[in-house]
């Protein structure tokens, strides 16, 4: 039997040899062990002082909550010292000096976390290896990447997709053909990566060739990978923001249209009042861009045997290290093919040229300098400070999190709630905040789900509406972040910088405002219970296991 007295249990035969629990307190008073049931069960006060001793010591060194003031502070030190980075460095401040930067302020986060926060080092080290070690595979797929780039210029599939595009596509249309292309293959690959690091690509060298600014063409490019991505039942975003909230995945998808189709309406009519307003390269600069690309290259339609099976390794929901790494080797043995004389210009030796181009910098004289510029690459090699820098922002994103200062963030607006607006108006901040300071989408969407739950079901509000402001959000976003591994990635894959391709991101910029406006009008968002029938969730025993 057990009795509780004061706080302390004991476990005797009966209750007649139960002790008081007033005089267990001191360990000259403990009953006897033969009295006992169990003798490991019996109130030892000489343990208990110990153990209460020892609970008080480490409640005494727990860490301090961070104030919303003070968590801002690294970020706020952070956007100085990128702006003076950029400012002194320009151009090559990602050789180094943003990376500098990066570890400069994370070291700041620790000074804070280990001085005044009461944080142990243990703690940061933690987080940090849990950071790095979450991106591992993106870093291995961003040298995959760089390999594919240079593979596919080289080789001539690159060129041949912007030779035969020039001849499909009108400059007048080009933005918006653009942007619907990217929607459709990122859609059916459910990657804004693969998307970008291939069609992309292509597309970039047509619109340069036409005349456009590289912002426009980046930026049409990457609000229509990103629309696939987000809406995509293959997208690792996707299923992580509906599976961690405990949503059915196509419910998700279907409540994400309310707010995907006006976003990506609103960028698709801008970019065709953009194409039709923007003057374009002359006719006779097109048709000597178009000469030298036939000259420099074979322009063949076999060519095009490289990308149609990449998409069908794609189809086929091949895993995207071993589909991009295919496809290198198809890409290398056409150049291999057609393109020898092309190898020859790199290296006499086959061999060394097609090593060459899938790991260093290779360039090839054309009649025209702006084809020359296009048709360099720097293979697996340009993609070595993206990745130092992607390491970097992790250690950044790990101090941020050990110190509590994510939470000080986030809190701030949890404490902002009030009504609908304000819930999903939060959400939305606190996912765009995230993705500056933790610079990670995955890490990204988990967090901001996690943080405000506990608040949507308290306001009794559905987890989709949480799971859809996540998306909105979080995913579309973090590609305008330059730190961030998305922002990073694409910038260095287009040739663009961050800031350059920024404001011409139109559904990125875009989807968060709309997941707001959606919530102030207050179409189809109902409280638990009110739409079951409409768009199911996935059950009562998903929701009542959170």
């Amino acid at each position: 039997m057990g009795n509780n007295k004061n706080g302390i249990n004991c476990e005797c035969v009966n209750a007649e040899e139960c002790v008081n629990a007033e005089e267990s307190v001191n360990a000259e008073e403990s009953v006897n062990a033969e009295k006992s049931v169990n003798a490991e069960k019996s109130v030892n006060a000489g343990n208990a002082a110990k153990a209460a001793k020892a609970k008080h010591s480490a409640t005494a060194h727990l860490k301090k909550r961070p104030s919303a003031l003070l968590s801002f502070t690294p970020i706020a030190l952070l956007v100085i010292m990128l702006v003076a980075t950029i400012r002194a460095f320009g151009s090559d401040s990602l050789a180094g000096a943003s990376q500098v930067t990066l570890i400069a302020v994370s070291a700041f986060c620790v000074l804070i976390g280990m001085g005044y926060l009461n944080v142990p080092w243990s703690s940061f080290e933690k987080a940090i290896t849990k950071n790095v070690s979450s991106v591992s595979s993106a870093l291995i797929i961003l040298l995959l990447i760089g390999a594919l780039g240079g593979a596919w210029m080289v080789s001539g599939v690159v060129p041949t997709l912007i030779y035969y595009g020039m001849h499909i596509i009108h400059p007048s249309v080009f933005l918006a053909s653009t942007c619907l292309i990217c929607a459709l293959v990122s859609l059916m690959t459910g990657s804004s990566w693969t998307t970008i690091a291939t069609i992309g690509i292509a597309l970039m060298g047509i619109g340069r060739a036409q005349g456009f600014a590289d912002g426009w063409v980046a930026g049409a490019i990457i609000s229509g990978a990103y629309f696939g991505d987000k809406i995509s039942p293959l997208s690792e975003t996707t299923t992580l923001a509906s599976g961690s909230l405990g949503v059915q995945l196509f419910s998700h998808i279907r409540y994400m249209l309310l707010t995907t189709v006006p976003s990506i309406t609103l960028a698709l009519i801008i970019f065709a009042v953009a194409g039709l307003t923007i003057d374009t390269t002359e006719t006779q600069e097109v048709a000597s861009f178009m000469a030298a690309l036939d000259g420099r290259f074979n322009i063949t339609p076999w060519l095009l045997i490289v990308p149609v099976a990449t998409g069908v390794l794609i189809a086929r929901k091949t895993p995207p290290i071993v589909t991009i790494f295919l496809s290198t080797l198809l890409a290398v043995a056409c150049g291999l093919i057609f393109q020898r004389e092309a190898l020859a210009e790199i290296d006499p030796s086959m061999f060394k040229a097609a090593m060459m181009s899938v790991y260093g910098e290779t360039t090839l004289s054309t009649s025209n300098q702006m084809l020359t510029e296009l048709v360099s690459t720097r293979g697996m090699a340009g993609m070595t400070d993206t990745i130092w820098l992607i390491i970097c922002a992790m250690c950044f994103g790990g101090t941020m999190a050990a110190s509590g200062m994510v939470g000080g963030i986030t809190r701030l607006f949890i404490h902002m709630v009030k009504g609908r607006t304000s819930l999903v108006a939060s959400t939305a901040t606190t996912g765009v905040m995230l993705n500056v300071a933790i610079a990670d989408q995955y890490l990204c969407i988990l967090l901001t789900g996690n943080m405000f739950r506990d608040v949507y079901d308290r306001e009794n509000y559905e987890r989709r509406l949480l799971s859809r402001t996540t998306e909105d959000a979080v995913t579309v976003t973090s590609v305008l972040v330059p730190w961030n591994t998305c922002g990073m990635t694409q910038s260095t894959v287009l040739g663009v910088a961050t800031t350059t391709y920024l404001p011409y991101c139109f559904f990125n910029i875009i989807s968060p405002i709309m997941s707001v406006v959606v919530a102030a009008i207050g179409y189809k968002i109902f409280r638990k219970g009110e739409a079951e029938t409409e768009l199911p969730q996935c059950g009562n025993t998903v929701t009542a296991a959170w």
